[in-house]
């Protein structure tokens, strides 16, 4: 396809891959699970803000109906402070010194809405002052003299209610409370009405997101009606816009369980979220969208509303670049920019857009409004709420609201960034460069070509587009230089699921397919052509199927003696207790053994294998557990010795090999600051020993997107 113009993307590209120990970069330090402040089942972090001295953060936590305290005096190793219930859903915070004001949801219904201005005194952890605000609080912001707040009484419409369309009252407004060394002035309250401005709904006004600039004029955004208004510090109305449309090429608007950005989207309504002032005449915008829109992008307008630059479909395509697409989200608004931060770092203007279903932020050079530059995008956790910058202490914090603890996923995190000399560190993979625009993702399995590259293979998250990724390991990040396709005349498989790939010596490549005992996925291994087309296909014996379970082969690699070693994720049902088979395959011969491999106890969830490598006369292995953050405890490289191994027939004893532990990659999981990931899938060792290890970021569906690529010597 043809590839549009993407000067931005490809500045990321270069920074990334030249960066040297002189310039300026953001690096995550540390990552706290906002668990750790409380004992609720369900945890959020999403608004957050910093008091005035910026050692202590505090967010919002709606779930638990709290406002949860983060000791950052050393903020590489973040504290928990404690917790402080609301008696509401707490909305939003924003804090003056050591005053959190904080807009509590106190609503009996969507057709009742109620709600409070909290103040917290942060030194005595006492609610020190409450204003009634009449309607349900949505976003809060501080001018930055302190002299007043600014709320956005949302009154947010019943989504089940008439299609979930805007138009229901009670009409939503802004407040402006009046503040004086951080005691509100209650009876001060200013309400400003913004009825009848908008095209959409202009009967029923639903303000989303307010900020406040250097001058006390503020800037709000009317989501659903797609607007945008400008108020005076005493709360006249300085200007009132649309938020506009705009036309999107190249983009993938379908879910289909792939990856393919050729489609267009025409009249598409921004629909901002947040919004943020770079100075007193220009404000960014996250276009998230919600009932009609979401250009996937994000915003400069000027105070009159004329439209300084949009990203169109830059912002997009360079998380594309890095595996952070979420296919899962294409049909609805892909990336879906949600947050917007405004900083000053060394003298740099900075935009930082957040994308929510990316799980990732975008930092972005503001110095001329009309031509921003991005810098770097870092990993932001899963569903990214909120941001707030620290400057004097060169800091970048990131709340998380999604928790997925219930089922054993990450909980909900704050990211602590630092800005300072060094080359980033993130991303790891990349295919900024390539000659195309390359989507990838869920990479389940890794091996080394003879060409010097690495190749590898996505999973059943992208059964639409099963893909052979070539790899350039020589670069700084690593670079996906080339996507193949996977086919089966000329189609994509059914029951696909790529979870191994090695090479056959020949050019060509073998790929092991994990069944599925209960949906009929197939467990076969395929022998693959340079140009993707499966060259033949290789059951797995009859009587060895008919004891899996949902889980099946998770490796292969090629032998020096020519026979092909697949290893078997968790026990099949003919498996003794605590080992799982390695199974062997002679091409030549068709004949098929095994051996038992002992896998490590565990008291949570299961332990099993992802990967299989054959170097040096001995078979490596990833052995790993299900478990995520804190609760991880085993992510393992194994050896074991070929020497002296005689796999036996299938239908017997079998063997038990012994291994020894070569390598914990816990401490590789977490060098970067971030939460142990579960999914490591891939490994490969290159012609000089040096051994490659890949993560699986599950297409960016319920995770945090981030593919971690490590170089090892072991």
């Amino acid at each position: 396809m043809h590839r549009p113009t993407l000067p931005l993307v490809s500045l990321l590209a270069l920074v990334a891959g030249t960066a040297s120990a002189q310039d300026m970069s953001f690096n995550r330090i540390a990552s706290f699970p906002v668990a750790a402040n409380g004992e609720a089942e369900e945890t959020s972090a999403e608004i957050i803000d910093a008091t005035g001295d910026g050692m202590t953060l505090v967010y919002s936590n709606s779930p638990a109906g709290v406002i949860g305290m983060i000791d950052i005096a050393d903020p590489a190793n973040p504290q928990p402070a404690g917790e402080l219930d609301l008696g509401g859903e707490p909305t939003a915070v924003a804090v003056i010194d050591t005053a959190a004001f904080v807009g509590v949801n106190t609503s009996e219904s969507y057709t009742a809405p109620s709600g409070r201005l909290a103040v917290i005194d942060l030194q005595t952890r006492v609610e020190a002052y409450s204003c009634d605000l009449g309607g349900q609080p949505d976003s809060v912001a501080a001018a930055p003299d302190g002299s007043f707040v600014a709320v956005a009484i949302e009154n947010e419409r019943d989504e089940d209610l008439d299609d979930g369309r805007v138009g229901q009252l009670p009409a939503g407004w802004l407040s402006i409370v009046p503040v004086d060394g951080g005691t509100p002035d209650c009876a001060g309250i200013v309400q400003v009405d913004l009825t009848g401005l908008a095209d959409i709904a202009p009967e029923d006004p639903e303000p989303e997101f307010v900020d406040i600039n250097a001058e006390g004029e503020i800037v709000l955004t009317l989501q659903e009606n797609n607007w945008i208004v400008v108020v005076s510090p005493e709360g006249d109305i300085l200007s009132s816009f649309s938020a506009g449309a705009v036309d999107l090429e190249g983009v993938d608007a379908t879910e289909d369980d792939a990856l393919s950005f050729t489609e267009g989207l025409a009249g598409v309504v921004r629909e901002p979220d947040a919004v943020g002032w770079i100075d007193a005449d220009h404000f960014a915008t996250a276009n998230e969208g919600d009932m009609d829109g979401g250009s996937r992008g994000w915003t400069i307008f000027a105070q009159d509303g004329t439209v300084v630059w949009d990203s169109g479909n830059t912002f997009e395509h360079a998380l594309v670049e890095i595996g952070h697409y979420p296919e899962g989200r294409s049909e609805n608004k892909g990336v879906e920019p949600e947050s917007i931060e405004v900083a000053t770092f060394g003298g740099v203007p900075m935009v930082f857009v957040g994308s929510e279903r990316g799980s990732a932020v975008g930092v972005y050079d503001v110095t001329d409004p009309a031509d921003p530059v991005l810098t770097q995008i870092l990993p932001s956790g899963i569903g990214p709420e909120g941001y707030v910058a620290i400057p004097e202490r060169n800091l970048l914090i990131s709340a998380n609201e999604t928790d997925l603890g219930a089922d054993g996923g990450a909980r909900a995190h704050v990211l602590l960034f630092d800005y300072g000399q060094g080359a980033p560190s993130y991303p790891m993979l990349t295919s900024a460069g390539a000659d195309e625009l390359i989507g990838w993702g869920a990479l389940s399995g890794l091996a080394a070509g003879e060409d010097g590259m690495l190749y590898a293979v996505n999973d059943s998250f992208y059964a639409g587009s099963p893909t052979l990724f070539a790899i350039d390991p020589s670069a700084e990040p690593a670079r996906i230089v080339s996507a193949t396709p996977v086919t089966l005349d000329g189609a994509a498989p059914e029951g696909i699921d790529m979870e191994g790939i090695t090479s056959d010596g020949a050019g060509g490549f073998w790929i092991a397919n994990e069944g599925h005992a209960e949906n009929g996925r197939p467990q076969v291994i395929w022998h693959v052509g340079a140009d993707g087309a499966i060259i033949e296909t290789v059951d797995l014996p009859a009587d060895l199927v008919a004891g899996a379970t949902t889980n099946g082969l998770e490796g292969i690699t090629l032998a020096e003696d020519g026979t092909l070693w697949m290893a078997v994720q968790r026990a099949w049902a003919d498996d003794e207790d605590g080992t799982v088979k390695l199974l062997n395959y002679a091409p030549e011969t068709g004949e098929w053994t095994a051996v038992a491999y002992p896998l490590e106890a565990t008291e949570t969830g299961w332990i099993g294998l992802s990967e299989i490598v054959a170097h040096d006369g001995a078979l490596y292995l990833i052995e790993r557990d299900n478990q995520i953050g804190a609760a991880a405890r085993v992510k393992l490289i194994t050896r074991v010795s070929l020497d002296g191994v005689t796999p036996a027939p299938l239908g017997g004893e079998l063997p038990v090999v012994e291994k020894e532990i070569v390598r914990d990659l816990l401490p590789d999981l977490t060098a970067t600051g971030g939460y142990a990931v579960d999914k490591v899938e891939g490994m490969a060792f290159s012609a000089d020993g040096t051994a490659y290890v890949v993560t699986d970021n599950d297409g960016v569906d319920d995770s945090s997107g981030e593919t971690l690529f490590f170089r090892l010597s072991l």
